[in-house]
């Protein structure tokens, strides 16, 4: 059964650059202004809020007078770095006049890909939330590199989503929502209400990204596939409609396209996993471990594996392919790529003497496996 907007208790709210910023000239502090006042009447219903803001790179590019966004890193890092003090500033001001703390959080994939910064991360986002503060989320942009971002805040909203186990996602936009197709273009697209999350049809329907920003409809409708690994409903909604928050917090179904998850709950351990988004290696499974893995939810044995690709050590995270190179499963792998190479399509009794050790029976344990 699904839980209506009053009865969700903690958010992650995503705003884009495009609402955020005044046409490009530096940010729209009426508009924060407002957002932050509806968020105020959120947590005054009981409902937690983490936003993940977008911003500090369009408000750095104003600050230095860059016409355009560059496409030097350098350049790039220096106006996060210089827009961020500007957006910080900005949501600290409007929140403080309510009597409200924010805190600001910024994240890199790898705080979200080892285990322990993970954990340290979604400790510290519940403790702000325990304490009554808002805490205002983006990637560090200043230090992050092609290597280790995560790429956009659709996608950094989907996996603070699963960090805090929200029950709703959020996506603000300066778009209605989701049409079956371009309706600037085609005049019969039809606007899409509600649907599944993960639904392979919806990437079909989205577009590219805006000028602004780095994200586009496509990056929303991967990014509610996401948040609904760990049970979360996304909302792709129009930013600059009136009390837009509070509509959607009163169950409001005629705004905005509501995706709703179709898979139980996952363990936080198991979120983790499906969240992670740069794999070390890739183990291609023969038909029958496939078979065992999705009907019975079995541990991953290595006489199952025809072949192993990359590099890793033990505790990394793999994908699971099969036959066909389509990737059906990730988990925590028992053996390093060299090891696994050795053990691939022998049994599990054989491991000690091809090796000279044990150190489990699995390649890959069902507890550290999850399916895609």
């Amino acid at each position: 059964m699904k839980k209506s907007g009053a009865e969700r208790r903690r958010w992650v709210v995503k705003v884009g650059s495009s609402l955020l910023t005044n046409n490009g000239r530096g940010l729209d502090l009426t508009f924060i202004r407002n957002w932050a006042e509806q968020v105020v009447q959120l947590r005054a219903m009981g409902i937690e809020c983490v936003l993940v803001s977008s911003g500090a790179v369009a408000e750095g590019l104003n600050r230095l007078g860059f016409s355009k966004r560059p496409s030097a890193v350098h350049e790039l890092q220096a106006a996060a770095a210089v827009g961020q003090m500007g957006l910080i500033q900005a949501y600290e001001s409007c929140f403080s006049g309510h009597g409200i703390h924010t805190a600001q959080i910024l994240l890199t994939h790898d705080d979200l890909a080892s285990r322990e910064r993970y954990l340290n991360a979604r400790s510290t986002l519940r403790t702000l939330l325990e304490l009554n503060v808002v805490p205002i989320v983006n990637e560090n942009d200043t230090v992050a590199t092609e290597e280790i971002k995560v790429g956009d805040n659709d996608t950094l909203g989907a996996l603070v989503a699963n960090l805090v186990e929200a029950d709703q996602l959020v996506l603000l936009t300066d778009q209605p929502g989701l049409y079956t197709a371009d309706p600037r273009k085609d005049p019969d697209a039809k606007f899409v209400h509600e649907a599944k999350a993960g639904d392979p049809e919806l990437e079909k329907m989205a577009g590219g990204a805006g000028t602004l920003g780095r994200g586009g409809m496509i990056t929303k409708i991967r990014a509610a596939a996401r948040a609904a690994r760990s049970g979360a409903a996304t909302i792709i909604a129009p930013g600059r409609g009136e009390d837009v928050l509070l509509r959607l917090a009163a169950n409001d179904k005629t705004i905005g396209t509501w995706l709703y998850p179709d898979q139980e709950v996952l363990l936080a351990r198991k979120q983790w996993l499906a969240a992670y988004l740069q794999l070390q290696g890739r183990l291609t499974l023969d038909d029958g471990a496939v078979k065992v893995l999705r009907g019975a939810g079995k541990s991953l044995l290595p006489v199952g594996v025809k072949r192993v690709d990359g590099e890793f050590q033990r505790g990394e995270v793999v994908a699971c392919l099969d036959m066909a190179g389509k990737e059906i499963a990730r988990g925590l792998v028992n053996y390093s790529a060299d090891e696994a190479r050795k053990i691939a399509g022998h049994s599990s009794a054989e491991i000690e003497k091809i090796l000279g050790y044990v150190d489990e029976p699995e390649l890959i344990h069902r507890d550290n496996l999850v399916l895609i």
